[in-house]
């Protein structure tokens, strides 16, 4: 079979798959740094002590969950690149 002796061309789907990442990490960093702003609002004017306990969960979670994302684009990033370029 003549036609399985070349590698497959991956560069298309790696194309796509940087695209989707960094469509995905700029949502999220817009969603979370709004999420963050309203967060730490909360914590400022919180009236009870609880209140303020879980605006300040929240803003690590935010805290967090951006991280993530963040290095879960770098773990794919590094993933896609080890893949053999194809001749």
């Amino acid at each position: 079979m003549l036609f399985l002796d070349s590698a497959p061309d991956i560069t298309p789907i790696t194309n796509l798959i940087s695209t989707w990442i960094h469509i995905g990490q700029a949502l999220v960093g817009s969603i979370g740094a709004l999420a963050f702003i309203f967060a730490f609002l909360w914590k400022i004017t919180a009236a009870e002590s609880k209140s303020a306990l879980a605006a300040k969960q929240w803003i690590q979670r935010i805290v967090v969950g951006t991280i993530g994302v963040e290095v879960a684009g770098s773990l794919v990033d590094i993933l896609t690149k080890s893949v053999p370029p194809s001749h």
